[in-house]
């Protein structure tokens, strides 16, 4: 197999504020000739690419697919034959949930060049931005990073054992089971187990809601808050502080508690 004289960037975009992208992210979608960008990249990282970049939407928003994965990889390997720098440019960490390892793998396959740049995942901003502390000493000893569902939409397998642990739980692609995840943590921990719901972590309309499991649904349907969303189950969501401006969505438990 010849090599081609192309190369893709696997790029982690980071949380939702455009800032929040590495030094080495922002150069690499300054050199781009073809940028593959997902639903939840900020548009103004977009405006960081070279005049006459060529800008391909491949993004996926509740279900809603522009392109399937087989085809984002036979783009990339396309543009990458035509010996064009390719950055594919993804929401957080490629490698977290992003898919990131299948595309580095088929193009390698191929005799493709690829480089992985890390991005800052939502499971770790999303909860610094509502300031709460994802460990602390004597109040949990680790914390879990956990998909809501699997590909076919049923709740994930794994969320069994996370709730079974003492340790801090955050849900990524949670919301839409939302309820059974309420149902499954409550059994095994407590209905009076502190969570925190943050959506659009780190932007600008970035909303909070802090509760406990008890009430937390009730919350979210009053708030309307939706997807894309993190939630954060455990002990440490106590802890939270609010150092700078957020909207904050207050139920009577966090009134008390403040």
């Amino acid at each position: 197999m010849v090599p081609s004289e192309g190369k893709v960037l696997l790029v982690g975009a980071g949380p939702g504020d455009p800032d929040l992208i590495s030094v080495k992210g922002l150069k690499a979608v300054a050199q781009a000739d073809i940028l593959l960008y997902d639903a939840l990249v900020a548009p103004a990282l977009l405006e960081h690419a070279k005049p006459g970049c060529r800008l391909v939407y491949v993004g996926k928003r509740r279900g809603h697919k522009a392109f399937e994965q087989e085809e984002i990889n036979a783009l990339l390997l396309f543009y990458a034959q035509r010996s064009h720098t390719v950055v594919r440019l993804k929401g957080g960490d490629p490698f977290v949930f992003g898919r990131g390892h299948e595309e580095l793998v088929y193009l390698q396959q191929h005799g493709v060049t690829a480089e992985v740049i890390p991005g800052i995942s939502s499971a770790l901003a999303a909860p610094a931005a509502a300031g709460i502390p994802l460990t602390k000493r004597h109040v949990n000893e680790s914390f879990w990073v956990v998909t809501g569902v699997l590909s076919d939409g049923s709740l994930a397998g794994d969320l069994y054992h996370a709730a079974q642990s003492t340790a801090t739980v955050v849900i990524l692609m949670g919301m839409a089971q939302l309820p059974e995840i309420v149902r499954l943590f409550s059994q095994a921990r407590s209905p009076l187990e502190p969570v925190a719901i943050v959506q659009n972590a780190t932007c600008a309309d970035q909303q909070i809601a802090i509760s406990m499991l008890c009430n937390i649904v009730d919350t979210v349907r009053q708030q309307g808050l939706s997807s894309p969303a993190v939630i954060v189950i455990g002990k440490v969501v106590d802890e939270h502080t609010l150092t700078h401006a957020l909207t904050l969505q207050k139920d009577p438990y966090l009134v008390k508690r403040s």
